[in-house]
């Protein structure tokens, strides 16, 4: 059923899109993952950053969008950086996006990559309400090699239950980022199902990587949700080759998620403008 579906997904792409085999193609493994802080639900008092480097090493991913990521908190260590640890540990360039100051330090969301920064910057999504914990999108211009650039986008969607937020930030992620003209692949915990009306927002301009019956990735003991997901601008050249929910129930409350991506670049297009909408 899993891979019928990326199939469907892979197919919704490459006819959609004219001219898909001029461009060189590229394959890419992405992994969304909400890490808890590194504190694993049946070990709340530990900070295992270690076994989260582990299991990142183990499926070995090109491109990592992380939540819940502290850095200099004091639950998580004043010297614990959690981002820099996990480049470090996985040998991957990193960049942490702050959400909100907590704690004594910085909690947010993070981006890993094989592949060199160009660019990378943080911005602040907007709240139906003023106490609502404040959400993030890192957007992150990698240099796949000297011809080959792409956007990667990392977020996590407001968790009240009530999707007036949600769907703000949604609707400003898709605001700023659809009109760049690189590949681009959006990943995260957006704390909306199938079928609910971040989703189907979601769904004008982007395909995800598996459409129904995609694996549940929360709780991770015993998950009955499926609010993680990798998704592509439908306007790019691209299908997917795998998606799956990875089995990996200790490090967090959130199964990973990861899908094997072919993207198609076009000629020269790593000296194009970002095209990205100023706030």
């Amino acid at each position: 059923m899993l891979l019928r579906n990326a199939l469907l997904a892979s197919m919704v792409c490459l006819f959609s899109v004219k001219g898909f085999s001029q461009g060189k193609q590229k394959q890419l493994k992405v992994m969304t993952y909400n890490i808890r802080h590194a504190s694993p639900p049946t070990h709340p008092e530990a900070i295992d950053v270690d076994t989260i480097a582990a299991l990142i090493n183990k499926y070995k991913p090109d491109v990592v969008a992380l939540q819940e990521v502290d850095v200099n908190t004091r639950r998580s260590g004043k010297m614990m950086n959690e981002a820099k640890e996990l480049g470090e540990k996985t040998k991957m360039y990193y960049y942490f996006g702050k959400a909100i100051d907590f704690d004594g330090g910085g909690y947010g969301i993070a981006i890993l990559s094989k592949f060199p920064f160009d660019s990378v910057k943080t911005y602040n999504l907007p709240s139906a309400n003023n106490h609502a914990e404040r959400r993030a999108l890192a957007l992150g211009y990698l240099r796949i090699d000297e011809h080959k650039k792409m956007l990667f986008a990392c977020t996590h969607l407001d968790a009240e239950k009530d999707h007036a937020s949600r769907m703000l930030q949604i609707k400003t992620i898709d605001s700023l980022i659809s009109h760049s003209p690189f590949p681009l692949v959006l990943a995260g915990d957006l704390n909306s199902e199938t079928g609910s009306p971040v989703i189907q927002v979601l769904d004008q301009n982007f395909q995800r990587s598996c459409l129904n019956d995609c694996g549940y990735t929360i709780p991770s003991d015993k998950p009955t949700e499926t609010i993680d997901f990798i998704a592509y601008r439908k306007s790019d050249s691209c299908h997917v080759i795998s998606h799956r929910v990875l089995q990996e129930p200790y490090p967090s409350d959130h199964l990973p998620v990861m899908a094997e991506l072919s993207i198609a670049f076009k000629k020269a297009n790593a000296k194009q403008k970002t095209g990205l909408r100023k706030k």
